[in-house]
Formats: C-alpha cells, structure tokens, sequence
C-alpha cells in the first residue's frame, strides 16, 4: 500500500479504479455550505475550497454518473440526503456521495445511512483507502496494489436547447 499527493485541476478529477468499481473525487474549489438531510434533522458544514466532493461507485457503473452527481454537490450544491439504518433503499443506491477534507472509503458500512461525512461507502477492494484535500492536490494513502489511480479530464457535455 502506498502514499502519493495527486494534483487534480479545476477542469480534472482523480479516478481510482478497481477491478470491479471506482472512485471519483475532485476540490470543491470554492467556500459554502452544504447542508446534509437526516430523518431526523438538518444540519450544514461549511466546505473549504481544498475540500473533497467524492463519488463511489461499489458496484461500478457509469463514470459520467458519478461525475454528474459530483457536480451537483460542488456546482450546484446539492443537499446530501441520508437514510436511516436498515433502510430498504439503501442496497438500491448505485452511486454515494461524500464531502470534506478527509474522506475514509468503508466496505463495512450501508450505503447512504452515514451522516458523517468522513466516511463513504465503498467496494471491498477500494476499502481503508483514505482521500485528504490539500492546497496543492489530493493525498491519498492505503492504496492496494491492484488499484489504479489517474487524473482524468472532465467530461464535456453539450446540451441542446431543443
């Protein structure tokens, strides 16, 4: 397992990818407050602009997906929205979301019902990698030796206004 700072622009974003599923994680690069949505409460953190927004996909599935659903969150700021536990839409939930300065990838925990933003939601084989925002890029520890990281460019995408 290693270490490495990756630098990821404004107009890229890290991929750390699997066998079987992926990670994408890219700076908020801007101050605000995102606001997190629980059964029971609401709640905000303020994001700083070397924080973290990260998408996992355990599962795999569509990259523009999940760079979709970062967007959303660090673009549009987005509320998060978090199941209670045990929750029967938890298992049907292909993407999770994460936001903040440190993010910590779980193979042990349900996907959706974790208010904390640290922690997310992720394949076995991503598990116990850490994600850190920094000023000048993204450090990233417990990296298994099968997992490949890369710094990919941002999808473009064109709308037509028909």
């Amino acid at each position: 397992m290693s270490e490495r700072i990756i630098h990821v622009s404004a107009d890229s974003l890290l991929l750390v990818q699997g066998e079987r599923s992926f990670l994408l994680a890219g700076p908020v690069g801007s101050c605000f407050p995102l606001c997190i949505e629980t059964f029971e409460e609401e709640y905000c953190q303020t994001l700083e602009p070397h924080h973290l927004v990260a998408v996992s996909a355990p599962e795999g599935g569509s990259r523009n997906a999940a760079w979709m659903l970062l967007e959303l969150v660090r673009t549009y700021r987005i509320p998060l929205t978090v199941m209670p536990s045990g929750h029967p839409g938890s298992q049907r939930l292909r993407y999770v979301v994460s936001a903040g300065e440190e993010i910590l990838l779980s193979c042990t925990i349900s996907r959706g019902t974790h208010p904390e933003q640290h922690l997310l939601c992720s394949s076995e084989e991503l598990g116990g990698i850490r994600l850190h925002g920094t000023p000048t890029g993204i450090r990233i520890t417990g990296i298994p030796e099968s997992v490949e990281t890369a710094v990919i460019p941002i999808p473009i995408q064109e709308f037509s206004s028909a």
